[in-house]
């Protein structure tokens, strides 16, 4: 797919989505910064990826011949993506791909919510992909090519109940993705923003564990999919991403990709 040696920068990268991605890249020959907070926050209250998981990451992307950088980091702070994009560039002097996937999801109806509930929710799955494709954009406009891909959501297309903060964050993600794209076109740099149904990850368990239910009974409650699965795998993003990012969509930006065993289409 022509993507060997290119060098891709990935936020929430040290496990489900942004883990399964940076291994399917890296089996195309693409380098991988891996850019994860790997630690516990108080909100939203699940377990996140830990500093372990991000160093495990390396031996299974190190394994397809490809180098990784484990850069540990809070997408919210902008000293600390800068610092990481910054030694990103220092060791590959380029950035070809940037995937917005850091997030975090929970439930909670609109007047109920505490301000740092929908603080924590915008800065990370909002400003938290601004803020790295703010300082990625300019390497990309100087080597006049780059792909950029936001994690958004079947939420960022619909609306969701008790998922007001969330379903916000991603509709955001939506604007930035159109916007982007009328402002990067001329430098050969595609935007695109993906929306997957709910996805088989470490977050979907630990939103399960919240509301004291089974990921099962979750998935059977919302009962959305058209398709008989109960929720996508995280290898599905992964070949979303890279299939956007390769040749193969060459003339695709702006656009809104769907993943959502037919979800959307009730």
């Amino acid at each position: 797919m022509s993507l060997k040696g290119q060098v891709a920068f990935i936020t929430g990268a040290a496990h489900g989505q942004g883990r399964a991605t940076a291994i399917a890249l890296a089996r195309e020959g693409v380098h991988i910064a891996a850019f994860d907070v790997a630690q516990q926050l108080s909100y939203p209250g699940y377990k996140l990826a830990s500093s372990d998981d991000l160093a495990s990451l390396q031996r299974e992307v190190e394994h397809h011949g490809v180098q990784y950088i484990p850069l540990q980091g809070d997408v919210r702070v902008n000293a600390q993506v800068k610092e990481a994009v910054d030694k990103t560039f220092q060791q590959f002097k380029r950035i070809d791909i940037l995937f917005n996937n850091a997030g975090i999801c929970a439930y909670g109806r609109a007047h109920e919510l505490t301000e740092e509930a929908w603080d924590a929710m915008i800065d990370i799955n909002l400003k938290g992909a601004w803020l790295a494709a703010r300082h990625i954009i300019p390497y990309m406009i100087n080597q006049k090519s780059g792909n950029i891909i936001n994690n958004s959501s079947v939420a960022g297309l619909r609306g969701m109940n008790r998922l007001s903060h969330y379903a916000a964050s991603k509709w955001g993600l939506v604007g930035l993705t159109k916007s982007w794209a009328l402002e990067l076109a001329a430098y050969n740099i595609r935007v695109n923003s993906i929306h997957p149904t709910g996805v088989n990850t470490p977050m979907n368990d630990g939103l399960a564990a919240l509301e004291g239910k089974t990921p099962q009974q979750i998935a059977e409650a919302s009962a959305g999919n058209l398709l008989p699965v109960p929720w996508i795998e995280a290898e599905d993003v992964a070949n979303a991403v890279l299939y956007l990012v390769s040749d193969k969509a060459r003339y695709i930006t702006g656009t809104q990709f769907v993943l959502d065993a037919g979800l959307l289409t009730r």
